[in-house]
């Protein structure tokens, strides 16, 4: 879709048969929608599907009698989810596309309105207003997270095949200003920005740059379709240093028909086996909020703090310094630390590598990630989780096998493919009971 119209161009469109529209929308809603999106394959795709039970969803409908605000909507919509609203006040719909786009969402179709009925005749039908608004931003205006982050949103371009992108780029100086005194209200002024000009100039580029450098190598590296799991650099844009300031890469949109608990674990392995295995690429960051779920299958995003495997950081000071920093405190090398004082990790294939840019962060982390795939909402209602299952209670069992084999020494998990293994035979198992 783009975006359409000025504040009220009225469309006189044909009737469109009922069951073109999802049953559950509002009637103020089913009237627009049939109308203004019968033909949009967005619509088409997700207005049908059943509301979102456990985490978010793509497609909203909502009218002044339900909650619409912004900041509601934000939070209920998957990152570039669509929203209808439809009102009979003009003056309403106005005000609020304007609320919306100052909240984190792009005008697909901007306010309009059309005729309600099968007469069209001004004065023998009523006249609905409405618009369609993107969320495009990651984060919501103001919010603040507990690490450090890109300003990061969709964004439209040129391309049918591809009309939707991703663009990263380093934040302002005074978005990264905010967030450090809201984290260190105490801390002098001239300390907060001496500090902020050394992220905005040194530490975001310098990521931004090498993860550029990752998706071309991944690019380069993953045969198809794991190619399609990670994203696709598109354009960039760099500063007078050679430094990159901005890029844009290909949408990884979650979506798709749900995945098995077992599934989701065995595609998640196998991706990790290909990138540590043909890419050489170590993310370092897997996250669940990494993981996305798409029609191609189980992806991986923000490779920003990755490294090639047997890379040597010391050969640049900058890189060894920032990297130092960042194996001593990202949260998968604290929590590596963590369980490993407590004895909750006793395999010496994970232990000895810690704080170190290794391929055991990743399959470390991966394990964990198996016990908690909902805690991600945007792919909460993309896997079918039963911490009760028989599947859960295997994975959760491999895991165990994971961090405490029973011999520390000659544990038999020391790569993603050793996992991927695991799985493989556990599925197995389950088919035959």
């Amino acid at each position: 879709m783009n975006a359409t119209g000025g504040l009220d161009s009225s469309l006189e469109v044909g009737r469109v048969e009922a069951d073109h529209t999802a049953a559950h929308f509002p009637s103020l809603c089913r009237a627009v929608a049939g109308q203004l999106l019968h033909a949009d394959p967005e619509y088409q795709r997700f207005s049908k599907a059943a509301p979102a039970s456990k985490g978010m969803t793509d497609f909203l409908c909502v009218t002044p009698d339900q909650s619409h605000s912004p900041r509601e909507v934000f939070d209920r919509l998957r990152w570039g989810g669509l929203c209808l609203f439809a009102s009979t006040q003009k003056r309403h719909v106005v005000e609020l596309a304007h609320q919306y786009e100052d909240y984190g969402f792009l005008m697909e179709h901007a306010p309009t309105s059309i005729r309600q009925g099968w007469c069209k005749l001004p004065l023998l039908s009523k006249k609905i207003h409405a618009f369609v608004a993107r969320k495009v931003q990651l984060l919501a205006p103001g919010q603040i997270t507990q690490r450090f982050t890109y300003q990061v949103q969709l964004a439209q371009q040129r391309n049918a095949d591809e009309p939707i992108v991703v663009h990263k780029q380093v934040p302002t100086m005074q978005a990264v200003i905010d967030r450090l005194q809201s984290k260190h209200p105490d801390y002098p002024i001239a300390g907060i920005q001496k500090l902020a000009r050394k992220f905005t100039e040194k530490v975001f580029p310098t990521f931004l740059t090498r993860e550029a450098g990752m998706l071309l190598i991944l690019q380069e590296h993953l045969p198809a379709p794991y190619n399609q799991r990670v994203p696709r650099l598109i354009g960039m844009t760099k500063d007078d240093r050679g430094f990159v300031r901005e890029l844009k890469m290909s949408w990884l949109r979650n979506g798709g028909a749900p995945l098995t608990h077992m599934e989701f674990a065995r595609q998640s392995a196998d991706l990790l086996r290909v990138i540590h295995d043909i890419s050489r690429i170590i993310h370092l960051d897997l996250r669940l909020d990494n993981f996305v779920v798409t029609p191609r299958g189980v992806g991986f995003v923000d490779f920003g703090s990755s490294v090639r495997e047997g890379e040597d950081l010391s050969r640049n000071p900058l890189l060894q310094s920032l990297f130092g920093e960042l194996l001593q405190t990202s949260q998968i090398q604290r929590m590596m630390e963590k369980m490993s004082a407590s004895g909750q990790v006793t395999s010496q294939a994970i232990r000895s590598n810690c704080h170190k840019p290794d391929k055991a962060a990743d399959f470390f982390y991966l394990a964990l990630q198996f016990n908690a795939p909902h805690s991600n909402p945007d792919i909460a209602d993309f896997i079918q989780y039963d911490p009760a299952s028989s599947e859960a209670r295997s994975l959760s069992a491999l895991t165990s096998q994971i961090l405490r084999p029973e011999d520390p020494a000659q544990p038999p998990f020391r790569s993603a493919k050793d996992i991927l293994h695991g799985i493989e035979r556990m599925k197995m198992e389950l088919a035959l009971v």
